[in-house]
């Protein structure tokens, strides 16, 4: 039992996380239904994440050093936030978060200029491999050019290259920063996702507000959002420090099998073949990224054969294990 706890729950810890992702349009859009929109969903939630890690871990607080990556990485995290939040209400889910997951493309890019990281053949390969991918799911015969085809959609792909930018911004701050605890890291990201967020519902026309009974179910849904998500958050990051990278990334993935099927069964979406074929491109990309950088990171002893940086969604960054472990996902 001892030994199923030390290898076995880190990785049901990965797996719950991911599919609580999976499935958390489904309150987002209870919320929106209930007269919330979506840059207020956003907004209140991160808002409520926020306040949690910051009661939680409250002494963590005298880390923080003022620097310029700390605004960064909350802006990067707010337009992460707000891409996934307001695309997964308006738009088709599992489209949306394909868009989402065209992380490898993104992230290549990004730590070229901000790490000064040497984009390899592989890490290119990989990122042709996920934007083919989304040419795949995008092409439509009538529109021809393999765009978008609404605004949700365009939040989804912007949410992406958000959350490429705020792994760089969060591997590039514990490099920086690395007296700064993780925790401040997540509080950052949820108070960044708050900010921008608020702001950006000033442009957004905003219903009939809740009343009543509705005001009650929508706090309670704001309020148990926020927890779960700062909690979830937290779970995810005690099984990234402990399950080797290549391994993780692949758990990780069960968040597109989740939304699937979540999909499916509340919204009745049904992904066509374009979608299957796209998807499986851009899954595929996502899943090797890891692998890559582990196979050429790993010296040839054999005792290092099951070391290895434990890293999240875009393991290609090449971070150390400490590194790993101050990664999050503040999703709304």
């Amino acid at each position: 039992m001892t030994n199923w706890l030390r290898t076995g729950w880190p990785t049901l810890a990965i797996m719950l996380g991911a599919s609580v992702w999976g499935m958390i349009w489904y309150p987002l859009r209870m919320l929106n239904a209930l007269g919330v929109t979506g840059t207020a969903a956003s907004a209140l939630t991160s808002a409520a994440g926020c306040l949690f890690v910051l009661l939680v871990r409250h002494r963590a607080l005298r880390t923080v050093r003022l620097h310029w990556l700390l605004p960064a990485l909350a802006l990067a995290a707010g337009v992460t936030n707000l891409g996934f939040v307001w695309g997964s209400i308006h738009g088709e889910v599992m489209r949306v978060l394909l868009l989402f997951y065209l992380t490898p493309a993104w992230t290549a890019l990004f730590a070229h200029f901000i790490l000064h990281e040497r984009l390899t053949w592989s890490g290119a390969g990989l990122a042709a491999l996920s934007l083919a991918g989304a040419m795949t799911m995008l092409w439509s015969p009538q529109l021809g050019l393999p765009v978008p085809g609404n605004l949700a959609e365009w939040a989804g792909l912007a949410g992406g290259m958000g959350f490429a930018m705020s792994n760089v911004l969060i591997l590039k701050t514990s490099r920086v920063l690395p007296e700064m605890k993780p925790e401040m890291r997540t509080a950052t990201i949820f108070g960044g996702a708050a900010i921008f967020s608020a702001c950006a519902s000033l442009f957004e026309a905003m219903p009939a507000p809740p009343t009543g009974a509705h005001l009650g179910t929508a706090a309670l849904l704001v309020l148990g959002l926020g927890f779960l998500l700062a909690s979830n958050n937290m779970l995810v990051q005690y099984g990234l420090a402990r399950v080797p990278a290549n391994r993780a990334s692949i758990i990780m993935l069960f968040e597109i099998v989740v939304t699937a099927l979540s999909a499916w069964l509340f919204a009745g979406e049904s992904p066509g073949p374009r979608e299957w074929a796209g998807g499986a491109c851009i899954v595929l990309a996502s899943a090797l990224s890891s692998w890559v950088h582990r196979t050429k990171a790993l010296p040839p002893e054999p005792a290092n054969q099951d070391a290895g940086p434990d890293v999240d969604r875009d393991a290609d960054l090449g971070a150390d294990r400490k590194d790993a472990k101050n990664r999050s996902r503040a999703m709304v």
